[in-house]
């Protein structure tokens, strides 16, 4: 039987004082009735005694607190869920966007979701192809992994977020591949270019999209990537599907999460953020991941644009520690003209040597793979040195280094934003680059492999 009460005292922009309550949990929904039937939603925040805080989703401008009631569902919040769902477009609170019926639900789930038992975790060791060379290539993606991408305001992420949910498969046999997209805080323009997209690539057909736009409340936002993740989990682990989340932009639900701090009035942390961040985003990131004996698993691309282009703010800062990895876009190579504008030296899948090699890639992945790192790290401080020395202070060497790294920019990073590249075509392309340096250069490679894939033009 659902509690109701006439006893709501006060309300702070998206927070609500209920008192005299018992039996009340935290988390717990609450629907408020106003007087003309009216029911907005919300959720317990916090419980002291006697008095509970509710925070609203919705905006509380015009509740009148004198005839309203608040009304405990004696739940937590919960996404209806179901293999119908992709396809479809949802609202950040799991309703339907794209003026279709409401789903059916195969089952309700709490979007809180549980942790997975670190004893039942499995190791991520496969190859997901996203047919980006700057990614499959020296930053290789595993499945069951989490790798953000950090951007920068201006630069291209959501066309770079739109690109891999298109692209993305597992290799081999006939794995069930799907796709969860949540954009959290962003304009209608920007939705209507994911829904667009995927609707004229027929990626749709394999999507889930959850769109919380800049105009709908703020607390709205903490709720959408954990509906994201619950339907993720769902046709993860209980349609035995391999689902890719995408996520951007986290800095949108950061700031929600800062804005809700500041009402309740909490002390700050670093940057005015709360001090249970680095806790919060955890409970969404370490929901990625693979089960032992279960054939599905969920692979995370978290995307945020860095406050100020700083890689030392709280929220990369934070990301950087529970992830594996970051993939990092530059300003200087957008300048150029290079899409995606990757910058493949500070850029780190810490999982890579796993899911690449014999029967995952090919065999000379490893190897080629340091050498491009190399070669190309040695190719911009050539680039550097003739800046400040001028060109005649290069040996033959270095001038052959710097052509390089301009060749590698312009060849292997830059491939634009349709170009689907198999891992085999991204391989072959180092290999073609590798011949303007001198083979004694090539220090990293085996020699059976510079034999086998190395045929200079002579």
């Amino acid at each position: 039987m659902f509690k109701e009460y006439k006893t709501i005292k006060e309300v702070v922009g998206p927070l609500m004082l209920v008192e005299g309550v018992e039996g009340v949990k935290y988390n717990e929904l609450v629907d408020v009735i106003c007087a003309g039937g009216d029911i907005r939603r919300g959720k317990v925040l916090e419980i002291n005694r006697d008095k509970a805080v509710v925070q609203l989703f919705e905006n509380s401008q015009g509740l009148q607190i004198a005839t309203a009631k608040a009304r405990f569902t004696g739940h937590s919040q919960q996404l209806a869920v179901a293999k119908d769902m992709l396809g479809r477009v949802f609202d950040g609170m799991g309703n339907p966007r794209d003026g279709g019926a409401p789903v059916i639900p195969e089952k309700m789930m709490d979007i809180n979701g549980e942790p997975i038992n670190p004893a039942a975790r499995d190791y991520p060791d496969e190859f997901i192809q996203t047919g980006i060379s700057a990614i499959d290539g020296l930053n290789t993606l595993v499945r069951g992994q989490k790798l953000p991408v950090f951007s920068m305001s201006g630069l291209p992420h959501a066309e770079l977020a739109a690109q891999i949910a298109r692209q993305a498969k597992v290799r081999g046999g006939d794995s069930k591949f799907a796709v969860v997209f949540a954009a959290i805080g962003i304009t209608f323009e920007e939705a209507q270019y994911f829904v667009d997209d995927f609707k004229k690539t027929g990626a749709i057909e394999r999507t889930v999209l959850f769109t919380n736009l800049a105009n709908d409340p703020a607390v709205e936002r903490i709720a959408t990537p954990r509906m994201a993740l619950t339907c993720a989990e769902y046709l993860a682990f209980e349609c035995g599907m391999h689902v890719l989340v995408i996520l951007t932009d986290i800095t949108n639900y950061a700031e929600a999460l800062r804005e809700v701090s500041a009402a309740r009035r909490e002390v700050p942390g670093r940057r005015g953020y709360p001090g249970y961040l680095y806790t919060d985003l955890a409970t969404m990131y370490e929901r990625a991941g693979r089960i032992r004996g279960s054939e599905g698993s969920i692979t995370q691309i978290p995307i945020l644009t860095m406050p100020e282009d700083d890689k030392t703010h709280p929220i990369p800062d934070l990301t950087g520690y529970i992830t594996e990895g970051q993939i990092i876009l530059s300003r200087d190579l957008y300048k150029k003209g290079i899409n995606p504008p990757i910058d493949v030296l500070p850029s780190l899948s810490r999982l890579k040597d796993k899911g690449i090699g014999k029967g995952k890639t090919r065999e000379d992945h490893a190897d080629t793979m340091n050498q491009l790192f190399s070669a190309y790290a040695s190719g911009k401080e050539s680039k550097e040195l003739s800046a400040i020395l001028g060109e005649a202070a290069l040996s033959d060497t270095d001038k052959l280094f710097a052509k390089f790294a301009e060749q590698f920019e312009k060849l292997y990073i830059n491939q634009g934003f349709d170009a689907d590249r198999p891992v085999e075509e991204t391989l072959d392309l180092g290999w073609e680059l590798l011949k303007i340096l001198p083979v004694g250069e090539l220090k990293r490679i085996r020699q059976a492999y510079i034999d086998k894939y190395l045929k200079k033009d002579e």
